[in-house]
């Protein structure tokens, strides 16, 4: 069994938790998400933290993230500190650790600092919040800040923009950080990355108007470029729930 552990020297005291963290992960009950990869809260030494335990990779995987790429848990960890370089946040980074058998990648872990946030983005998507547009105005901007800096992610999906009400107005902060690139991104571009928020038209229209206000991008373009891209997401999304559900045998409409 071999241990690749990566952290600031800050965290050197913790470096005895780093190495049981198979142990320490696999006892605690505190689990807030669980699906392909599952997240724990773990206090370790007085910090409160978020551990995210990637699925073991099958093996032809294994291989890949061993030889040729680079495991999920290492790009979550030096993307949120290319992220503390760009001034965008993201919860703090603590670590990273892969084990590896038979040469090969296993386990990966990937440890930042809790982030005490309210709500995602997507609770004013589904809830009539009484501030729910300067949310989404908020949200615009801050999107807007992101591809200024050259900062396009992924998976920027409703879970995984968190949001903290401030006295100056809303703190944002983006997790789920692994698919991500740096790189030079058009207005136009921009209006792509709303695309996975199943936001209705009329609230695009709303981030639309302030993303075009800040880019000086055309109005009308730029609403009618995000409309079109969520519906393209909606469409291909929909299309492979029923290609599942066709394969598992289920010919029975949707509710």
């Amino acid at each position: 069994m071999k241990l690749s552990l990566s952290y600031s020297p800050q965290y050197e005291y913790l470096k005895s938790s780093f190495e049981s963290i198979r142990e320490i992960f696999a006892g605690d009950d505190h689990s807030i998400h669980k699906a392909r990869n599952e997240l724990k809260v773990i206090t370790l030494d007085g910090i409160k933290t978020v551990v995210k335990s990637f699925k073991i990779p099958h093996i032809l995987n294994r291989v890949v993230y061993t030889f040729f790429r680079k495991s999920k848990a290492y790009k979550s960890y030096y993307n949120a500190l290319k992220l503390q370089e760009l001034e965008i946040s993201t919860p703090s980074p603590i670590a990273l650790i892969e084990f590896y058998e038979s040469g090969l990648l296993g386990e990966s872990f990937f440890i930042a600092e809790f982030f005490d946030y309210d709500f995602t983005i997507r609770t004013p998507l589904l809830e009539p919040l009484v501030d729910r547009n300067q949310i989404f105005k908020a949200f615009a901007a801050y999107t807007y800040g992101l591809h200024q800096k050259g900062v396009w992610h992924l998976d920027y999906s409703p879970g995984n923009i968190l949001i903290k009400r401030t006295e100056s107005g809303y703190h944002f902060s983006i997790v789920d950080i692994n698919r991500m690139e740096f790189r030079s991104i058009s207005p136009l571009e921009g209006c792509e990355n709303f695309n996975k928020l199943w936001a209705s038209d009329e609230e695009l229209e709303i981030m639309g108007r302030e993303y075009a206000r800040l880019s000086g991008f055309n109005v009308a373009v730029t609403i009618a470029e995000m409309q079109r891209c969520n519906n393209a997401n909606k469409r291909t999304k929909n299309f492979k729930k029923a290609l599942k559900r066709v394969l598992k045998g289920d010919f029975s409409m949707p509710a």
